[in-house]
C-alpha cells in the first residue's frame, strides 16, 4: 500500500477520493494530469485495494476504499504537512 502512495500523481489521486467519489474527468481537471494517466494511477491503486469503483451508467466513481485507508491518507498528509511547516510531531 505504502508504495503505491509514493508517487506524487497516486498520492494527490487518493487524497482526492478520501473527500468522496469523483470520476475521471473531475480527477483529470483537479490534477492537471493526461487521462490516460490518470486512469493508469486508478487502475493500479484498485488492484493495491486502494480504491473501489462503483459504475453509475457509463460513468465510473471511484473512492477510497474503507476507513482504513481513509485514515491512512489523512494520517500521512499530516504529518508531511507537519514536516513541510516545521511543526513538533504528535506524542
Amino acid at each position: 500500500m505504502l508504495r503505491m502512495l509514493a508517487d506524487g500523481t497516486r498520492l494527490r489521486l487518493m487524497w482526492l477520493l478520501v473527500d468522496g467519489e469523483h470520476d475521471v474527468t473531475a480527477l483529470v481537471a483537479a490534477l492537471g494530469v493526461a487521462r490516460p494517466a490518470v486512469s493508469q494511477h486508478l487502475g493500479k491503486l484498485r488492484l493495491a485495494g486502494l480504491v473501489t469503483v462503483r459504475r453509475e451508467g457509463r460513468r465510473a466513481l471511484y473512492t477510497a476504499r474503507g476507513g482504513h485507508v481513509r485514515r491512512l491518507m489523512t494520517e500521512v498528509m499530516h504529518a508531511a504537512s507537519h514536516r513541510v511547516a516545521g511543526i513538533p510531531e504528535h506524542d
